[in-house]
């Protein structure tokens, strides 16, 4: 199992009147993006919640809280959620909107030029 699906519609019911939204697979999970930059995920049945560097110190004290170590090392303002963290849907709105009011405060993306390939 890459992710689990369950959870992946639970959160697209949330976003669900939300428009600009996209899902995109990677790193054997799914990512939910909004302006091109991803707010949350799922790997394997965890939640992945960007809350920023400014808010990373504080979401660290929540129960079931966890730093995102995806490589081993700490990637700093995103966290790991285990699923007692948003067994009620109240739990899981509550990060998915924290991480979408996060990624709100962030400049749009500019688009990467392809190379010329002559």
């Amino acid at each position: 199992m890459a992710y689990d699906e369950g959870l992946a519609e639970r959160i697209r019911e949330i976003l669900q009147p939300q428009l600009g939204l996209d899902e995109k697979k990677m790193f054997g999970g799914i990512a939910f993006m909004m302006n091109d930059y991803m707010f949350c995920g799922i790997a394997k049945g965890e939640l992945m919640v960007r809350v920023g560097p400014e808010n990373y110190e504080a979401a660290l004290t929540e129960p079931h809280v966890r730093p995102m170590d995806f490589t081993g090392k700490p990637l700093k303002g995103y966290v790991y959620v285990d699923p007692e963290g948003f067994a009620e849907d109240a739990d899981l709105k509550k990060w998915v909107d924290r991480a979408m009011a996060f990624v709100a405060t962030l400049p749009p993306k500019v688009k990467k030029r392809k190379k010329d390939k002559r």
